[in-house]
C-alpha cells in the first residue's frame, strides 16, 4: 500500500476500465481512483460495487467522475474505446478510435495539471503516437502499455514449457502490440543464462519449432481469449496495476512500455515498445539491447508496419 497521497483517473470503465479499478482497489495501489466515461451511469456503478468491498482492504476514495478530475492527477489511464468487431480490419478500428482518442485528449489538456498518460486502448502503439503529438507533452510522459502484457505471456509460456518458476524467466517481446512483435530470444535468460544455453543441459529442450509456436502464441492470446469469452480484461488490469505502481513509487522498473521511438535501431518518429525504464516522470529511459541482425530487421520492420497504418490516420 503507499502511504503518501496519490490519485489516478481511468477513462473507460468498461471491463478493463473497471478491471482495472478492482485490482488497484485490492492492492491498495493509490489512494484515490476516479472512474471516467460518457456513460456516467456505468461509471458510478462499478465505482459503487468497488466500495461496498473497501472495508475489507483497506481506506481508499474510488468514485465517478468527469474530465475536471484529471486535474493533478499523478497517472491517467485511457482504457476507452471501440472493440474491434468481425470483419473488420485493424485499420477500420485505428480509424475509429484515433477519432475517440483525439476527443479525449482535448479534454484532458483542458484540466491537465501534471502526470503521465498511460495508453491502454487499441491499437496502442498507434494512440500512443498521436495522443504524444495531441499532447504536447514531453516524449515519455505519455507512454503505451505496448508489449507489456505480450512479454507476460511469453514468460509464462516458456515457464509451462521448460517447467520452471514464471519469476526466474525474463524476457521481452518488443515492437508493436500486434501482428509485427517479435520476441527477443537473444535477450531471454533463466538463472542468468540465455535461454540456448540453458535448454543445452538437463533442464529442457526448446527446439526451434517450440521458438516459432510460442511467438505465435503470444500473438494469438488475446484474440483466444476473446473467442472463448468475448473480451479480455483480467490480465491487462494487473498489467497495468504492475505500471502503475512503478509510476507511483518511482520504481525504476524495467518495463516494455510504447513510446514515440526517435533515432533507436535506425528507426524514428513511430511509438513502440522496448524495454524502458519507468518512474515517476514515465519513460526515463530506453536500454539498448544488443539484437541479432535477424530481430534488428524484424523490429525495423514492425516500426514500418505502425508507419503504414499512422499514414493512414494522421489527418483525422
Amino acid at each position: 500500500m503507499v502511504t503518501s497521497k496519490s490519485k489516478v483517473a481511468i477513462i473507460g470503465a468498461g471491463f478493463v476500465g473497471a478491471s482495472t479499478a478492482f485490482a488497484m482497489s485490492l492492492q491498495q495501489i493509490a489512494t484515490e481512483i476516479v472512474l471516467i466515461d460518457v456513460n456516467k451511469e456505468k461509471a458510478y456503478g462499478e465505482a459503487l460495487d468497488i466500495n461496498h468491498g473497501i472495508s475489507f482492504v483497506g481506506q481508499m476514495a474510488v468514485y465517478s467522475g468527469d474530465y475536471s478530475d484529471v486535474k493533478d492527477c499523478d497517472v491517467i489511464i485511457i482504457t476507452a474505446g471501440a472493440n474491434r468487431k468481425p470483419g473488420e480490419t485493424r485499420l477500420d478500428l485505428a480509424k475509429k478510435n484515433v477519432a475517440i482518442a483525439k476527443d479525449i485528449t482535448q479534454n484532458i489538456m483542458k484540466y491537465y495539471t501534471r502526470g503521465v498518460i498511460l495508453v491502454v486502448s487499441n491499437p496502442v502503439d498507434i494512440l500512443t503516437y498521436m495522443i504524444t503529438k495531441w499532447s504536447g507533452l514531453p516524449n515519455g510522459r505519455v507512454m503505451g502499455s505496448g508489449t507489456v502484457l505480450d512479454s507476460s505471456r511469453f514468460r509464462y509460456l516458456l515457464s509451462k514449457k521448460l517447467n520452471v518458476d514464471v519469476r526466474n524467466v525474463h524476457g521481452y517481446i518488443i515492437g508493436e502490440h500486434g501482428d509485427s512483435q517479435l520476441p527477443v530470444w537473444s535477450a531471454t535468460h533463466i538463472a542468468g543464462q540465455n535461454i540456448n544455453e540453458y535448454c543445452q543441459g538437463p533442464n529442457g529442450i526448446l527446439t526451434p519449432e517450440d521458438k516459432l509456436a510460442i511467438a505465435e502464441e503470444v500473438k494469438k492470446a488475446g484474440a483466444e481469449i476473446i473467442k472463448n469469452k468475448g473480451a479480455t480484461y483480467y490480465a491487462i488490469a494487473i498489467t497495468i496495476n504492475a505500471i502503475v505502481e512503478s509510476l507511483l513509487k518511482d520504481q525504476n522498473t524495467i518495463r516494455t512500455v510504447g513510446s514515440v521511438i526517435n533515432g533507436n535501431y535506425g528507426i524514428e518518429d513511430v511509438a513502440l515498445s522496448l524495454p524502458s525504464i519507468v518512474n515517476s516522470g514515465g519513460v526515463q529511459s530506453i536500454i539498448p539491447l544488443k539484437l541479432s541482425p535477424e530481430e534488428e530487421a524484424a523490429l525495423r520492420a514492425s516500426a514500418d508496419s505502425l508507419k503504414a497504418i499512422l499514414n493512414e490516420v494522421k489527418d483525422i
